[in-house]
């Protein structure tokens, strides 16, 4: 059964050292929850991008809640380079494990199955095998006798959390995610699925043909938590755009560490939308 939670509530269930799955900014951000953790003062987290990370993991590094990350870059698109991961990867503060998007999706795929790794082809010929040991290239075991085909397997991710925003969840902890496929995935694939939401509704998406498909079912969501506007300042998909003017600004002081201890500090950016 999915708990129904305040969101501190929900946060305090994300211990230190936790592995978690964390969305791109177009794919429902927990923005709310990120502040609430950088409030509480996480640390040692273990960031699984699906499949890059953007403004959330920016604050986080800055936040110095972060021991690693894996993603297949950290970006905050058109706003420019991520200025905390940027300066965190300079000095060392942090442990980066490069990948691919394809290549965190599959193994997502394979923690959602139960499987211990998966098959994947599109790294072969990169210098990423070279950085990541954990990938094992082997000989393909279905070729044709005599044929040299060469394959890399991926260990399965199973993030100890996976956290995320989304539009609504039913009264039965049924959460709609719409087209973002990455979400089931992961919630599948963690330990635990925690999620935050604008509404919850007095319905049964599972029974909807409409809603249906677009839908996780509550046997994989742990705990929900309404949260208003709880993608803010990245938007939301069918709900609300993203708030360019913060997004600014924060890339602005995100450019010194000083500047973005004043910005986390400053209860106008985020007590306002906690």
């Amino acid at each position: 059964m999915t708990d129904v939670l305040s969101i501190d509530d929900l946060v305090a269930r994300i211990p230190d050292g936790a592995s978690i799955a964390l969305p791109s900014d177009y794919s429902g951000c927990a923005m709310t929850a990120v502040r609430k953790l950088i409030q509480r003062g996480v640390r040692d987290l273990h960031v699984i991008s699906m499949p890059q990370g953007g403004f959330q993991v920016d604050m986080l590094v800055g936040a110095g809640a972060v021991a690693r990350i894996e993603a297949a870059a950290v970006t905050l698109g058109e706003y420019g380079i991520a200025p905390r991961f940027t300066a965190a990867i300079k000095s060392g503060e942090i442990e980066m494990w490069d990948s691919t998007c394809p290549a965190l999706l599959a193994s997502l795929q394979a923690g959602e199955k139960g499987l211990p790794f998966v098959p994947f082809r599109g790294i072969i010929g990169s210098d990423l095998l070279r950085v990541r040991p954990d990938w094992k290239v082997i000989d393909n075991p279905m070729a044709e006798s005599g044929v040299k085909d060469p394959i890399v397997l991926l260990p399965a991710t199973r993030p100890d959390v996976a956290l995320f925003h989304a539009l609504k969840a039913d009264a039965h902890g049924n959460v709609w995610i719409g087209v973002q496929r990455e979400l089931m995935t992961a919630a599948h694939a963690a330990k635990q699925a925690l999620v935050t939401v604008e509404r919850i509704e007095d319905a049964d998406f599972l029974r909807d043909p409409v809603m249906a498909p677009g839908t996780i079912s509550s046997l994989y969501v742990n705990a929900i938590a309404v949260a208003k506007e709880g993608a803010w300042p990245v938007g939301l998909d069918n709900a609300y755009a993203a708030d360019h003017k913060a997004l600014q600004d924060y890339t602005s002081a995100a450019a010194t560490a000083e500047g973005f201890a004043r910005w986390i500090a400053n209860p106008a950016q985020v007590a306002a939308h906690a």
